[in-house]
């Protein structure tokens, strides 16, 4: 069983804000998969599918970005899982938009939803995909920067990490880690040019 995990806080007024890149991110991955992240369970939305015959939980947590932890504890406790089983897919400030930074573990790099997740996990040994959106706050405060959507003119950059996204989560269950990371880490000089292997549905709807 692999538990894939998008942070982002629930409600209408946060759907297409920064902060949300992680739920963004995951609707993608559950349309690849042909499935709704409809049923409410452990304090989340999730959904079971399989990809490439290994068994699958999409998840979105409610508890807000603060307390994700608690609802991806309770998951891997009720499955038996290893934290090497575990990806999460959220944003990063500190990153460009419209590029992905793989790592396989570290820190949660001040974003605080991954500090929850390590903390109530008890390990930094979890895999994440971080999703740039960007640190160009003119004059706004942090909470104000992260829970406001891009600008229009990066709408086509940030689609495009967003599958990205979608799509190194989707390949992780079945390919190593490695792998991942040399197909999908993409830094800021090859925003534009993506390689060719992506099929990039840039008019993709969020």
């Amino acid at each position: 069983m692999k538990l894939i995990v998008g942070l982002g806080n629930p409600g209408k007024e946060y759907e297409k804000t920064r902060h949300n890149a992680g739920f963004m991110a995951i609707d993608r991955l559950a349309d690849k998969c042909g499935v709704s992240i409809t049923t409410s369970k452990w304090n989340a939305l999730i959904a079971t599918t399989r990809i490439e015959g290994q068994a699958v939980v999409l998840m979105k947590p409610l508890t807000y970005m603060n307390l994700s932890g608690q609802a991806v504890a309770q998951a891997v406790n009720f499955y038996k899982m290893d934290p090497s089983d575990v990806i999460v897919i959220h944003d990063d400030m500190d990153i460009p938009v419209g590029c992905l930074r793989i790592r396989k573990n570290g820190s949660a790099g001040g974003q605080k939803g991954m500090k929850n997740i390590i903390d109530c996990l008890g390990t930094s040994e979890i895999a994440r995909i971080r999703v740039g959106v960007g640190h160009d706050q003119k004059g706004k405060s942090v909470p104000d920067f992260v829970l406001s959507p891009v600008a229009k003119a990066d709408e086509e950059k940030l689609n495009t990490a967003l599958i990205g996204a979608r799509d190194a989560a989707y390949d992780w269950c079945f390919k190593t880690m490695d792998v991942v990371m040399n197909l999908y880490n993409i830094k800021e000089k090859k925003v534009k040019k993506p390689k060719n292997h992506w099929k990039l549905e840039q008019k993709e709807a969020e």
